[in-house]
């Protein structure tokens, strides 16, 4: 006899007297099955059928349309259909939520969250879009003025006194060479000195006959280098200075004047690129980008302005430190070579000690008797 199970019917598998599989629960199986599926997903009404073990059939697979009403889904997780699935992905697609929201969302479907934060790389290529459209602009004006077809901006009071200025620092560019090579001239000739005066220093002391006339020889060279020495530390404090002045103080002035030759070729550059659209006809198309083109030079112009008036102010005062610092550095250098061509010692310790200049001397050596008469 067939023995039902009491609690499920798909539980325990019938068999008959003769050892034959019971088919009496398929239909039962099948029902449960059909419950199982979600009602609202359209699905049509599937049968399966099972044979016996020793069965060469297939198994047979048979749909119809669903008659039954819908049933409760059972809490079994099943996998939808790919239809079905598309079918969810239509419905949640329209859904986006903001970056960083605290709202949730009950419907079913995929969020879409909105990137708020701008890419990087987007920034950088709007930089290189800008440079590139501006250095465009700037090398077609420096062109257009080179073949005389352009036209610039020019602050003829402000163009002399660059000028001015760039002469001048050649010149003292040349000064500047001129005193390096006769400071390392007089370091060769004291260093000469000096040993000359070791070596007739020497002879006195082997030369019984000549010691005399070898000494008087070797304090007065000494003296000299002793001199020399006085002499090259002023004249290497006048290098410092000049050296400072030249490539320290014009040149950071120079490089204002760089910079404002950059923003007057930019001046002009969109100045010239708003002519051209204002001389162009004015429709829909048009207006907006003369009224970008407008917002552009006058800001440019801003710039030009701002650095103008900084190199003004610039020249001026450079001007003034310029007259202060070489009053004081050739007052200095006219005392110092004066002083020790006319062998005058003390006049020339005198100057430096005006400047305040000490010198590094390597070693004391004692006072000769021509130092203390």
């Amino acid at each position: 006899m067939a023995q039902e199970s009491p609690k499920n019917s798909a539980a325990e598998i019938p068999v008959t007297s003769n050892g034959e599989v019971d088919d009496s629960h398929e239909h039962g199986f099948n029902r449960d099955l059909k419950r199982s599926l979600p009602a609202g997903l359209g699905l049509s009404e599937t049968q399966i059928t099972s044979h016996g073990f020793d069965s060469t059939k297939e198994g047979v697979i048979e749909a119809g349309s669903f008659q039954g009403s819908p049933a409760p889904p059972l809490p079994s997780v099943m996998s939808p259909s790919r239809v079905a699935a598309s079918r969810l992905t239509q419905q949640g697609s329209d859904l986006i939520v903001p970056a960083g929201s605290q709202r949730t969302q009950t419907k079913s479907g995929p969020v879409i969250l909105a990137d708020e934060t701008k890419n990087p790389a987007m920034e950088k290529l709007e930089l290189v879009r800008k440079w590139s459209l501006n250095t465009y602009k700037c090398t077609r004006q420096i062109i257009s003025e080179k073949l005389g077809r352009g036209s610039r901006t020019v602050d003829l009071e402000l163009e002399a006194q660059i000028d001015i200025l760039r002469d001048n620092k050649k010149k003292y560019e040349n000064i500047l060479k001129l005193a390096q090579t006769l400071s390392t001239q007089l370091f060769q000739m004291v260093h000469t000195q000096r040993q000359l005066g070791d070596a007739f220093a020497d002879l006195s002391l082997k030369s019984l006959e000549l010691h005399e006339e070898f000494g008087y020889n070797a304090d007065t060279q000494k003296l000299l280098a002793k001199n020399g020495e006085t002499l090259l530390g002023a004249i290497n404090f006048f290098i410092a200075s000049v050296n400072t002045l030249v490539n320290k103080t014009i040149e950071d002035t120079l490089m204002t004047v760089k910079q404002y030759e950059s923003a007057r070729i930019e001046y002009d550059a969109y100045r010239t690129d708003l002519e051209e659209l204002n001389l162009g006809p004015r429709d829909a198309n048009t207006l907006p980008k003369i009224e970008q083109s407008q917002h552009l030079f006058q800001a440019h112009k801003e710039k030009y302005d701002k650095m103008r008036n900084d190199v003004s102010i610039k020249l001026k005062f450079l001007e003034e430190n310029k007259v202060k610092v070489l009053h004081n550095q050739l007052v200095l250098f006219h005392n110092a070579i004066a002083a020790y061509f006319a062998g005058n010692q003390k006049q020339l310790e005198q100057t430096l000690k005006q400047f305040h200049i000490k010198l590094k001397t390597p070693g004391v050596d004692a006072p000769s008797w021509l130092e203390e008469q």
